[in-house]
């Protein structure tokens, strides 16, 4: 599934890389006289790196016309790309399967970087080299294992050192599905990483060609075959140096101090390229761990930052939801519980939807029973209520009783009074409403992720004394709610650096999309504000004269205590009852006094946006 625009990226590179490695697989077995080991390495190396392999493969080494290819890849640069060649077809391709390995074991970062070194320098010694290339090289197996070793690890390492900071920055970064071997983009940094690997190791390779201590590119024109014709009588200067370069029997002039110093360069190298990464990303965090999420850019990421926050502030995976609800659809409908022995029942289910807050805006929300906020629960004060909770999460969870008096067990801290619920499991909790007034529930596991994701909603209890309410002709719920969206993307807004939000709702829905109050003129409106938003504190101002602070988190104030006022500030868990009257006529607006708050990905629509509720009094 696409999910970022590299996504679109990748499909054409991997299209092209596949074309182009389809290219010069043809071409080198029909039109190209070069060895079968040399015919490999540029069809590894091109589906590696797609179309720059395909260059390099026309411009160092594709024979031009019969018989020039000795002349042709004489040059030392072009020597050098075959040096090269031979050492990133087999060392990368030891490393990349290492990579898919070490993923799926979930080893840590740092150790799969040793691992990754060590198979890509083993198969690309014993196997690539001095297996591959022993019908060239001549002597015996053991004795091409001891002639390639030095080269072979110069190269190595310096192929390394390019390749691991581009694995380690661009697979901790921000986009951690290049950790996940069944991802587009894990796939995308392996290639990017061999061609930084290509670059980096190319030039000790022209050197090394250049002394005779590696072969460049070769020709080989087996007798009979098509292949099988004399270069040119003024080309054998060429095919000599070519020979000279490329021969089986290779004597190199390098000093011992010239080889020492570069293979000292390279292991100087080497430790950079795998040390340095460190000081920025967390190297000790696993595929396992980690592999899969994607961060909101510009967080606040380190490398002390924990898998445990990694997951918590991480993206909701979009094909992971299980409905996609336009702007029709509701939350906060009041769910009708059956009766079962005199108790009420409520059956809830916690799952991963695609909720849309304005025309065109939809994010990737947790909910309950597929609405945000998740259905009314509705009850009398003395009811005994039964509330089972099934969880389709990809994490665990459960449900807190914002407010209530109740047995321990029933409260719902994770680890506290229960176990979390894990995946596909449920839960049943049992109780009696003792209390009444304006209540809620959420969750409390991972309340900073999945509270903010959309797993709240209200609890409504009648008084068995109606007198110990204060009555209004007409109530209107609100629940509050901050989102961070971005790039298509939806993440759990939290009051931290890349993580604040840029969309704000009111019973899950944004304005211009809120409902609007109907209402007549002289009728009074009850609002029960409901804090069930995690990051701030909202003032709520009423348009149209004062209120009365008739209730505060549920408790009836005394009508000695009660007080006017225009604004209240709703924090974090706080509820407030406030009765106002419908004193003249028109629209009047409820909202967020921070302007920020009534804006929609930082623009308004209408008038405004966000945390904004119209009253229509006729």
């Amino acid at each position: 599934m696409i999910l970022q625009p590299v996504d679109y990226v990748l499909v054409a590179w991997f299209a092209l890389a596949a074309a182009s490695t389809l290219y010069v697989a043809i071409d080198q077995f029909r039109n190209n006289p070069e060895p079968a080991v040399m015919r490999w390495g540029f069809i590894l190396v091109t589906l590696y790196m797609g179309p720059l392999g395909l260059l390099l493969y026309v411009l160092a080494d594709k024979e031009p016309r019969m018989g020039e290819h000795e002349q042709f890849t004489a040059p030392l640069w072009k020597q050098g790309v075959g040096s090269t060649i031979h050492c990133v077809a087999g060392d990368a391709t030891g490393i990349i399967l290492a990579a898919v390995i070490t993923a799926s074991l979930g080893l840590p970062m740092w150790l799969d970087l040793i691992v990754e070194y060590t198979t890509g320098f083993v198969f690309g010694l014993f196997i690539f080299q001095s297996l591959f290339m022993k019908s060239m090289m001549g002597g015996t197996y053991w004795e091409n294992v001891r002639k390639s070793f030095v080269p072979e690890f110069i190269s190595m390492n310096f192929m390394m050192a390019g390749m691991a900071p581009v694995m380690s920055f661009l697979m901790m970064g921000r986009d951690m599905r290049a950790m996940d071997p069944t991802e587009l983009i894990f796939w995308g940094v392996m290639s990017l990483g061999v061609i930084a690997g290509f670059i980096t190791a190319y030039p000790s390779n022209v050197w090394m060609v250049a002394r005779s201590l590696k072969h460049g590119l070769m020709t080989e024109r087996p007798k009979g075959s098509r292949f099988d014709v004399k270069p040119r009588q003024e080309k054998k200067k060429a095919h000599a140096a070519h020979e000279a370069h490329a021969g089986h029997g290779m004597m190199s002039d390098a000093t011992t101090p010239q080889i020492a110093a570069l293979g000292g360069v390279s292991l100087i190298a080497l430790l950079i390229g795998m040390v340095a990464p460190a000081n920025w990303v967390n190297l000790t965090l696993s595929a396992r761990e980690v592999g899969g999420l994607v961060m909101p850019r510009h967080m606040a990421m380190d490398r002390d930052t924990p898998a445990d926050a990694m997951r918590d502030m991480s993206y909701v995976d979009p094909r992971k939801a299980t409905a996609s609800y336009d702007l029709g659809a509701k939350g906060d409908r009041e769910l009708a519980p059956r009766v079962e022995n005199g108790v009420k029942v409520f059956d809830l289910t916690a799952a991963p939807i695609k909720w849309t807050i304005l025309p065109g805006v939809a994010v990737d929300a947790y909910a309950y029973n597929g609405e945000v906020p998740g259905p009314r629960l509705h009850i009398h004060q003395g009811d005994r209520v039964r509330i089972n909770l099934s969880n389709k999460l990809p994490e665990p969870t459960t449900i807190h009783w914002h407010g209530l008096i109740l047995p321990n067990a029933m409260d719902g801290p994770a680890e506290i009074t229960q176990a979390p619920i894990k995946p596909g499991g449920i839960y049943t909790y049992e109780f009696t409403a003792t209390q009444h007034g304006t209540y809620f529930y959420h969750p409390h596991a991972k309340p900073d992720r999945t509270q903010a994701l959309g797993l709240y909603g209200a609890l409504i209890i009648d008084p068995a004394n109606a007198a110990d309410e204060a009555p209004a002709d007409r109530e209107y719920v609100i629940q509050l709610q901050e989102w961070l969206m971005r790039e298509g993307l939806t993440y759990p807004a939290m009051p931290m650096d890349g993580m604040q939000p840029n969309y704000f709702t009111i019973n899950g829905k944004a304005y211009p999309s809120t409902e609007t109050i109907p209402m007549k003129l002289g009728e009074t409106l009850k609002v029960r504000f409901i804090g069930t938003n995690n990051g701030f504190i909202h003032p709520m101002h009423v348009h149209g004269g004062p209120f009365e602070v008739v209730a505060r988190d549920g408790e009836t104030i005394p009508d000695s205590a009660r007080f006017q006022a225009d604004t209240v500030n709703v924090g974090p868990g706080q509820r407030y009852d406030v009765i106002w009257k419908a004193r003249e006529r028109g629209k009047w607006l409820i909202h967020c006094h921070i302007p920020h708050h009534t804006a929609n990905n930082n623009t308004e629509v209408k008038g405004g946006g966000g945390l904004m509720v119209v009253i229509d009094v006729q």
